[in-house]
């Protein structure tokens, strides 16, 4: 049997990381002996264990501890990581470190350097010169950097359960499923996002084209309107069908308040087209040819906009990156785009760098890409009619998430309500 010992610190308990690093090694056919625990007395007191880990294997062992080590562990004889070179651009050098988006540390010349970005699902680059270290993606790593591999020199700090107990996201710590009572969680979480735009904290909404279809995005606009959205994440139907809904008030030729709806598909090309005779988004709120709906709203209230999809052989705002700092970055096929996938998705990281809050709001996809570019801390609620796209959007977010099996509709509608109501005057709230 081959062995190692590992150490445990912080609020293993209430935060499930002793659970978790035990059943780990049951899991993996490993043996484990707690050596010393030490359990806080107090609500705000740190535990203690010290773990003697065994396997069958040498590997076995090295694979098991780099899984307790994404839960915290620490190996308890401190040693530098090792590093190897990449042996050519877009490739990392065999056994290399795979990063998760907690808090992560590099030991190197008996000094630990945190890793920025914390980004789950990459590598780590150490400069010798600039004793820095960093996440990389294969796109970002040349040949010749030095790369992480292994496990030794590595320390993970994940997020911890908060010990006062008012937090909304860790209180809850769960799905809501659809037969389940929501309008107490919704106005938590209207309080929660006053509390954030107090502070002037940054609030990003990943939209999908349902918020559109089902009549939501005035509810939506009145949110961006009363400064509650900073950044928006989307795809390239979520702004078309918002557009065409603006101009012709369908959204691909479907109006949510008609039974029949005059236009059909032709609606959806000829929304297209006026945003491309405009010269853009932003061109046409300028100019008054877009005069309402979210894109509007955006533009008006300086709302950073990522959109991001693939080409359509119809020819909707194509590819699509459109990035807003107050104004449509011209570049690209159409005024405000850009095709190439890479950048979009480097955008959409320095996007998210400083946002503390997120609502990913019916849309599966650009959920999964947001959610795997947060940081832990990260405070986030999924919203989705389908219970298996919430149960994957959040389970990045373990402890600073909610996720709510809804339609969209309902949950912006009571949210706008619910923010205006408790911002109102007491004699508005009267007449109310």
């Amino acid at each position: 049997m081959f062995s190692e010992t590992i150490e445990l610190r912080g609020h293993i308990i209430d935060s499930l990381i002793l659970p978790k690093v035990l059943d780990q090694i049951l899991t993996h056919g490993a043996n484990f002996k707690i050596a010393e625990i030490k359990i806080g007395k107090k609500r705000a007191d740190q535990s203690f264990a010290r773990i003697e880990v065994s396997a069958e294997s040498s590997e076995a062992l090295d694979e098991l501890v780099l899984r307790l080590r994404q839960h915290g562990a620490e190996v308890a004889k401190s040693a530098d990581a090792q590093l190897a070179k990449a042996p050519t651009d877009g490739v990392f050098p065999p056994d290399f470190y795979v990063t998760t988006n907690q808090q992560t540390f590099v030991r190197f010349g008996g000094k630990d350097i945190e890793v920025r970005p914390a980004m789950m699902d990459s590598a780590i680059a150490v400069d010798r010169k600039k004793r820095t270290a960093r996440a990389v993606k294969f796109f970002d790593v040349s040949k010749g950097d030095e790369i992480v591999v292994g496990h030794e020199g590595i320390r993970v700090v994940p997020v911890q359960r908060s010990t006062s107990g008012t937090d909304l996201f860790q209180f809850i710590n769960t799905t809501i499923d659809a037969d389940e009572p929501k309008s107490a969680i919704i106005r938590e979480l209207g309080h929660e996002l006053q509390r954030a735009r107090a502070t002037k904290a940054k609030i990003a909404i990943v939209a999908g084209p349902a918020i559109v279809r089902t009549g939501a995005g005035q509810y939506l606009v009145r949110l961006i309107e009363s400064r509650y959205v900073d950044r928006l994440f989307a795809g390239n139907a979520f702004a078309v069908y918002d557009v065409e809904r603006a101009l012709f008030g369908t959204s691909l030729g479907v109006n949510p308040d008609l039974a029949f709806a005059r236009g059909g598909h032709e609606n959806h090309l000829r929304a297209v087209n006026t945003i491309r005779e405009a010269g853009g988004i932003a061109a046409a709120v300028r100019k008054k040819v877009l005069n309402h709906g979210i894109m509007h709203a955006c533009v008006r209230h300086k709302v950073d906009i990522v959109l991001t999809g693939t080409i359509r052989d119809e020819g909707p705002i194509p590819g699509v990156t459109i990035v807003l700092t107050g104004t449509i970055r011209d570049e690209g096929p159409i005024p405000g785009v850009t095709t190439d996938a890479l950048e979009a998705q480097k955008v959409m990281r320095v996007k998210l760098a400083d946002v503390t809050h997120v609502l990913l709001l019916a849309a599966f996809q650009h959920s999964l890409a947001v959610a795997s570019m947060l940081a832990p801390t990260v405070k986030t609620v999924c919203v989705d009619i389908d219970p298996s796209a919430v149960e994957r959007a959040v389970e990045h977010q373990p402890l600073q998430s909610i996720g709510l099996v809804t339609d969209v509709e309902p949950f912006l509608r009571e949210l706008a309500e619910c923010i205006a109501e408790s911002e109102a005057k007491p004699g508005d709230r009267k007449k109310q």
